[in-house]
């Protein structure tokens, strides 16, 4: 069970995820926190050929960036009411209150087109200009400029002062799965006594993404500039989809030191997406990841289903 717990930081709190269900805990402006519970049965359960390798991954990030956006609006509208009680569960649609099906598509589509036109489009653009004429240290050159922006990216939103606290809320997130994957009880006291960094971060993830693209394009080679922006795009799904189990390895096999050699870029990258969470933070991550295994439990017991699994 424990693999198959991930989620994410938001506003004021922390969502967690299962296999059939997700929740949101935020901490309100009076101090209480509030519990929302929705279900969500993911579609990989419907075909095994969703759970093959690789195209899991690429179900996984497209429903992860659907829930994360849903679980972002209601954490915004919870953590700015003093209204409601300390704990509830929404219904169907209960979460898409703050947006609607067509918000949540046009946010979605505009982050990941930013992130592809960024990510993927400029360094190409940016490689294409330089002088370079072998191919290997063409897609070298495009990868450390990828690499660069990504870090560089993150870099600027530490600097943001209303993101520190949603850094310490992603500490808390890892912190209490970390005690969970222990076997420790499920209370911000153990939770503490856990590391702020997680094999399968989503940091790490979109690390190994930028370095998966340079294996990748690779085999591309340099083709003209308007081939070469249409392979980095059509290419997406297939980097993350790899990426997704390099992860999906790193959190079965992560204890072993070699692996955990190869993984530590991506481990050190997590610095900067966390900040040290205090007890207020973990409470709240453990009041989200009680509430989205229970609700696991519950659905679990009315049918058997394969397990899926989800970053943390």
């Amino acid at each position: 069970m424990s693999q198959s717990v991930g989620g994410q930081a938001v506003v004021e709190g922390v969502m967690m995820r299962t296999p059939s269900a997700w929740a949101v805990a935020v901490r309100r402006p009076d101090g209480r926190i509030t519990t929302v519970v929705e279900d969500q049965r993911s579609v990989a359960l419907r075909s095994p050929v969703l759970r093959w390798p690789v195209v899991r991954g690429v179900v996984a990030l497209g429903e992860s960036l659907v829930i994360g956006m849903k679980a972002l609006s209601l954490a915004a509208r919870l953590s700015a009411s003093d209204h409601g009680h300390e704990g509830e569960e929404g219904g169907d649609g209960e979460a898409e209150e703050e947006l609607g099906r067509k918000e949540i598509i046009i946010a979605l589509a505009m982050a990941v087109v930013f992130s592809i036109v960024f990510f993927k489009v400029v360094p190409s653009v940016v490689a294409n200009f330089l002088p370079i004429d072998d191919t290997v240290l063409f897609v070298v050159a495009e990868g450390v400029i990828r690499v660069g922006l990504f870090i560089g990216y993150l870099l600027f939103l530490t600097l943001l002062p209303d993101l520190r606290r949603v850094f310490a809320y992603h500490a808390a997130e890892h912190m209490a799965i970390n005690a969970l994957e222990a076997g420790e009880p499920r209370t911000a006291a153990a939770a503490a006594n856990h590391s702020r960094i997680h094999l399968r971060c989503g940091t790490a993830f979109l690390l190994w993404v930028m370095v998966i693209a340079i294996v990748v394009f690779a085999f591309v080679g340099r083709p003209d500039l308007w081939l070469l922006i249409v392979s980095r795009i059509v290419l997406v799904p297939v980097i993350a989809g790899i990426a997704y189990e390099v992860i999906r390895l790193a959190g079965r096999y992560g204890h072993n030191p070699i692996i955990h050699a190869v993984l530590w870029p991506g481990l050190l990258l997590q610095r900067l997406t966390t900040r040290p969470a205090d007890t207020e933070h973990l409470e709240v991550a453990v009041a989200a990841l009680d509430a989205v295994l229970e609700r696991e439990a519950f659905n679990r017991e009315r049918r058997a289903e394969a397990p899926v699994d989800v970053m943390a």
